[in-house]
């Protein structure tokens, strides 16, 4: 279970407020979080990556906790069992897949595993520069997934595909979240691409949660 409490101070334009929001979400589960732009949401999943650092609150993932303010815990975001996914995919462009898959986990058939997961096994010898915007996505979540994070974060990753490519790549993401059983976290502008592709969904406005957001389907 991922169980969190987050507070941080943030300025949109000229505007100060606070985000604020707890939840907790059971092991296994997918969280969408949707809201407009400058609301908190990105920040809300930097500061559970270890990014950014709240001004306040707790991390816990299943019993290990991450961040507390009350008793001064915070770890860096290399000891946070987390995977990141971001929407430039942040590949290493001078590595061929399977060299950003190894860079994560230095494990040959682990990578293998991974690459066939995310259906780029006949790429492993490509670089970035090689690959559609989709393939590059998919080699981003392998490698994100390489040393078996209990959490994985996704920070709209599909916002710079056609809408064709969107749909097709976040059914993958699904189908790979659901086979590996991880803990994920998408956030999207995407109402019908949140509502389609996850278990329970947040809708932050000004740092807070809209209740009149928060379903589950």
């Amino acid at each position: 279970m991922l169980s969190f409490y987050l507070v941080k101070r943030l300025r949109a334009g000229k505007r100060s407020f606070d985000l604020e929001v707890e939840y907790d979400l059971p092991r296994g589960a997918f969280l969408g979080v949707r809201g407009p732009s400058g609301s908190g949401k990105t920040t809300l999943i930097r500061c559970i990556a270890g990014l950014e650092r709240p001004d306040g609150g707790r991390i816990q993932v299943e019993g290990d906790r991450w961040y507390d303010s009350s008793l001064s815990v915070s770890l860096p975001v290399q000891r946070r069992k987390v995977g990141l996914v971001f929407q430039d995919y942040a590949l290493f462009p001078n590595m061929t897949v399977l060299g950003n898959v190894l860079y994560a986990c230095p494990d040959e058939s682990r990578a293998a595993e991974l690459l066939e997961l995310v259906k780029l096994e006949d790429r492993a010898s490509y670089f970035p520069r090689e690959l559609s915007g989709g393939q590059k996505q998919r080699a981003a979540l392998a490698r994100a997934l390489a040393r078996r994070p209990e959490l994985l974060l996704l920070d709209e990753p599909l916002s710079a595909l056609d809408e064709e490519l969107r749909e097709e790549l976040g059914d993958e993401i699904r189908r790979i979240q659901r086979a590996s059983g991880i803990t994920a976290i998408i956030v999207s502008h995407s109402k019908r691409e949140i509502s389609r592709l996850c278990d329970e969904v947040l809708e932050i406005r000004s740092g807070k949660l809209d209740d009149s957001g928060l379903a589950v389907y």
